[in-house]
C-alpha cells in the first residue's frame, strides 16, 4: 500500500481525498495547506489524517514516503518542491497528472455504478416476469436462470450456473438449438420434477456469431390437466350454473366491458334487484354509495378482498371480493361474492349484549341479596364495602353455610372489575394432583394426557377479573408455594414451563377453619396467610344473629316459593319461635334446607309454615346418646392435655361416622361438615384405614 502526501486541500484536494480514501492500494498519511481553514484539511481532520500548514514540516514528519501529490497548481511551488526531492526515493505528481487520475477514478466509478444499475433493472425486469427464463452459452453451460424458471422446475440458481444444461435438465433442447441456429416455438415440455411447459427456445446472435440459445416457457401444469380431466364440457357448465344457482352468497360476473351477464338468486334476495335490473347494464347500477369493485379489478386486473358499500335500493351493507376471469391471458370478466354485512353486525351486536350478561351472571349476587340487619352482619358489610373498592386481598372466614361465597360475588360487583371474569375455585373439591394445572394452566407435554398446545389456567382466564377460592386451607404446600408467587409477583407460571407469565387478578380467598390452629401444626404457610390476610372479614354464624332469622326466612321463602311453584306468605309464631331457639351449625344453608323440607311437607292449600311442618331440628336422641357414649367413655383427663382429649374425641366421633355411612367416605365428609380431602388428612393423621 502506498503513502501518500497531498500538497493543497482546496476543492480539488478535499475531492481526491475522498477518491483515495475508497481505494485499497494507497494510504494518505497527511494534507498540507496554508488555509487553515481549507475544505481539505476538514475532511482529513475526521477520518484522523495529519494536516500540515508546512510542506517541508510534513515531510520532515512523515516518514516513510511513496507519492507526494501537488494540487495547488502552482508551477513555482512544484518545481521548489521537485527540488527539495531530487535525491530522495519518492515519486512527486505535478496536479495536472493529479486531476487526469482523479478524472480516471470518478469516470470508473460512474461506469461500475451505471452497470450496476442496469444489472440490477435487468434483474427486475427477469425476476418480475411470470414467465421462466434459461439460457446457455455454446457450451451448453448455463449461464442465466430467473426466479419464475427455479419455482417451476424447482432448481436453484446456486446449484445449477455454470453447469452443463443436460446434467440438471434432460429434456432441454437447447442444445438442440445450439446445434441447428434455429428457433422453435411453443413446444411442449415435460420437465424432470413432473411439470408441463410450454416453451419456446430461440439462439441468440453477437453480429451473425451464435453465443448462445435462450429458453422462455410458462407453467401449463394446471391447465393441462384440467383439460385431461374435461371430458363434457356441457355437463361442468351445467354443474357450475347449479352451484351459482343453489349458493346462498350472492354472485354476480360482468364482461370485459363491466357489463353484467349473471347473478343468482342470492343476489337478487340481497339486493332487491332482479336480472332484467343487472344484466346488460353497467356494473356500478347495483351500488348506491362506494366504488364499483367490478371496474377497478377490470382495469388493474388484481383481486380485491373485503371492500365495504352499499348496494341496492334499500342500501344494504355489504363485504365484497371480486377476482378477475382470465382466458388464455386476457381479463374477459371479472366475479363478485357479496356478503351480507347488516345481518353480520347484528349478530355481532347480540353478541356483545351477550357476553356483558354472561359477565353479569358470572357473579350474580350484590350486596343487596345479603340480608340482616344484626350488627356483627352490618360490620362484616361494611368492611366488605370497603375493601371491594380497593385491589387489596380478601380473606373471608366463617362456618360452613355463612355465605362466603355470596359475599365474594358481592365484592366482586363493587368492584372496578365487575365487567370481566368471575372464577370460582373450591379447592377441596378438585384432587390435588389437578388442582395446580387447573389453577396455573400447562405446557404442551407437560403430563400424561395434556391436551397439545397447552391450556391456559384459572388465573390466566381471569385476568383483570377475580378469582374466588374456597376452602383455602386445603391445598398442598406446593400449590400454597406458587399462589404466593401470584400474590408477591402478579406472575404464574404453567406447570412444566419456565416462562413467568404476567396476570392482574384479585383474589377473595375464603375457609371455614381455624388458621391459627392451622399455622401451628404448619400446616399452612405463614407468609401466604399474611398475603391472604391483608384484609380479613369475619362473617358471623347464625347463631350469634338470631335476630335476622325471621327477615332472612322470608327472604328465602320467596326463592324456595320460585323453585317449588308454592304461594308460601310466612311463618307462624310459634313456627318462628322453634326457629330462634335452634343454634344451627349449618348455618344459612342449613336454615334455608329446613324451610324447604317444611314446604314440601306443606299441604299444597296451605300457605304458612306451622310448628308442626318444621322438621326435628338437631341431631335424633339415638345420635346424642352414642356421641355421650363416645364423650363420657373415659371422663378421667389427668395427665392429658386438651389438645390430646379433643383428638382423641374426633379420632372417635371419625370412625363412628364412617361405621354410619357403611364406610362411604364422601358421606361421612358430608356428614361432618368437612372437605373429603379434609376427611383423608385426618384418616392419615389417626391411622386409620383410608380405604
Amino acid at each position: 500500500m502506498k503513502r501518500i502526501l497531498l500538497i493543497g486541500a482546496g476543492e480539488g484536494g478535499a475531492s481526491l481525498i475522498d477518491v483515495l480514501k475508497e481505494t485499497q492500494q494507497f494510504i494518505i498519511v497527511g494534507v498540507v495547506d496554508r488555509n487553515i481553514n481549507a475544505k481539505g484539511l476538514r475532511i482529513a481532520k475526521k477520518y484522523n489524517i495529519p494536516t500540515f500548514q508546512g510542506w517541508k514540516d510534513a515531510l520532515a514528519t512523515l516518514s516513510p514516503l511513496d507519492i507526494v501529490v501537488e494540487v495547488t497548481g502552482n508551477k513555482n511551488l512544484y518545481n521548489e518542491i521537485r527540488e527539495f526531492l531530487k535525491d530522495k526515493p519518492i515519486t512527486l505528481i505535478p496536479s495536472t497528472i493529479a486531476s487526469v487520475m482523479f478524472y480516471l477514478i470518478e469516470e470508473k466509478k460512474k461506469l461500475i455504478e451505471e452497470v450496476t444499475r442496469h444489472n440490477t433493472k435487468m434483474d427486475i425486469i427477469l425476476n418480475s416476469t411470470y414467465d421462466g427464463m434459461i439460457s446457455v452459452d455454446m457450451e451448453q453451460q448455463i449461464t442465466l436462470i430467473n426466479k419464475r424458471a427455479e419455482e417451476i422446475s424447482g432448481l436453484s440458481r446456486e446449484d445449477i450456473l455454470g453447469k452443463k444444461i443436460d446434467t440438471v435438465l434432460p429434456t432441454s433442447q437447447l442444445p438442440n438449438v445450439l446445434k441447428t441456429g434455429k428457433p422453435e416455438t411453443n413446444r411442449h415440455q415435460i420437465l424432470t420434477n413432473g411439470r408441463k411447459i410450454l416453451t419456446t427456445r430461440v439462439p441468440m446472435y453477437k453480429g451473425s456469431q451464435l453465443t448462445g440459445a435462450l429458453a422462455v416457457f410458462r407453467d401449463i401444469t394446471e391447465i393441462v390437466n384440467m383439460a385431461e380431466e374435461v371430458t363434457n364440457l356441457k355437463s361442468i357448465q351445467e354443474m357450475l350454473e347449479a352451484i351459482i344457482e343453489s349458493s346462498d352468497d350472492a354472485i354476480s360476473v360482468v364482461d370485459e366491458e363491466g357489463k353484467g351477464i349473471l347473478i343468482n338468486p342470492a343476489y337478487t334476495r340481497l339486493t332487491g334487484l332482479a336480472e332484467e335490473d343487472i344484466i346488460g347494464k353497467p356494473a356500478t347500477t347495483d351500488i348506491s354509495e362506494g366504488e364499483s369493485m367490478h371496474m377497478h379489478v377490470l382495469e388493474t386486473g388484481k383481486a380485491v378482498r373485503g371492500a365495504k358499500m352499499k348496494v341496492g335500493p334499500n342500501r344494504k351493507d355489504v363485504i365484497v371480493n371480486v377476482a378477475p376471469v382470465i382466458v388464455d391471458g386476457d381479463i374477459k370478466g371479472s366475479v363478485g361474492v357479496i356478503h351480507d354485512m347488516s345481518e353480520i353486525e347484528t349478530l355481532n351486536m347480540e353478541l356483545e349484549k351477550a357476553k356483558h350478561i354472561i359477565r353479569k351472571l358470572e357473579a350474580k349476587y350484590s350486596f343487596e341479596d345479603i340480608i340482616g340487619n344484626s350488627d356483627g352482619l352490618k360490620k362484616a358489610i361494611q368492611q366488605a364495602r370497603m375493601a371491594a373498592v380497593t385491589p387489596v386481598t380478601i380473606l373471608l372466614q366463617g362456618e360452613s353455610g355463612t355465605g362466603k361465597e355470596l359475599f365474594a360475588h358481592a365484592i366482586h360487583n363493587a368492584s372496578n372489575r365487575k365487567y370481566n371474569k368471575f372464577i370460582r375455585v373450591n379447592c377441596a373439591a378438585i384432587s390435588e394432583s389437578l388442582l395446580e394445572s387447573e389453577l396455573f394452566g400447562y405446557e404442551e407435554g407437560a403430563f400424561s394426557g395434556a391436551k397439545r398446545g397447552g391450556k391456559k389456567g384459572i388465573f390466566e382466564e381471569a385476568d383483570k377479573g377475580s378469582v374466588f377460592l374456597d376452602e383455602i386451607a386445603e391445598i398442598s404446600p406446593q400449590t400454597q408455594a406458587k399462589l404466593l408467587r401470584v400474590l408477591q409477583e402478579k406472575e404464574i407460571v404453567r406447570v412444566g414451563g419456565t416462562k413467568s407469565i404476567p396476570i392482574d387478578v384479585r383474589i377473595i380467598a375464603a375457609t371455614n377453619v381455624n388458621m391459627e390452629q392451622k399455622l401451628h401444626n404448619k400446616e399452612f404457610r405463614n407468609d401466604l396467610f399474611y398475603r391472604l390476610n391483608r384484609m380479613p372479614i369475619v362473617i358471623p354464624p347464625l347463631r350469634n344473629r338470631k335476630e335476622d332469622i325471621p327477615i332472612l326466612s322470608q327472604h328465602l321463602l320467596v326463592k324456595l316459593n320460585q323453585d317449588y311453584g308454592r304461594n308460601v306468605v310466612g311463618i307462624s309464631p310459634a313456627g318462628m319461635k322453634k326457629l330462634t331457639e335452634y343454634n344451627w351449625p349449618g348455618n344459612v344453608r342449613e336454615l334455608e334446607n329446613i324451610l324447604g323440607r317444611a314446604m314440601i311437607h306443606m299441604h299444597y292449600l296451605e300457605n304458612q309454615i306451622n310448628q308442626s311442618h318444621i322438621p326435628l331440628l338437631g341431631p335424633t336422641e339415638e345420635a346424642l346418646n352414642s356421641n355421650n357414649k363416645i364423650i363420657n367413655k373415659d371422663n378421667n383427663f389427668s395427665g392429658k392435655t386438651l389438645q390430646e382429649v379433643l383428638d382423641e374425641t374426633e379420632k372417635d366421633l371419625i370412625i363412628l361416622a364412617i361405621q354410619q355411612n357403611d364406610g362411604n367416605k364422601t358421606k361421612t365428609a358430608k356428614q361432618l361438615q368437612i372437605s373429603i380431602r379434609n376427611l383423608y388428612y385426618k384418616l392419615d393423621k389417626y391411622n386409620l384405614q383410608r380405604d
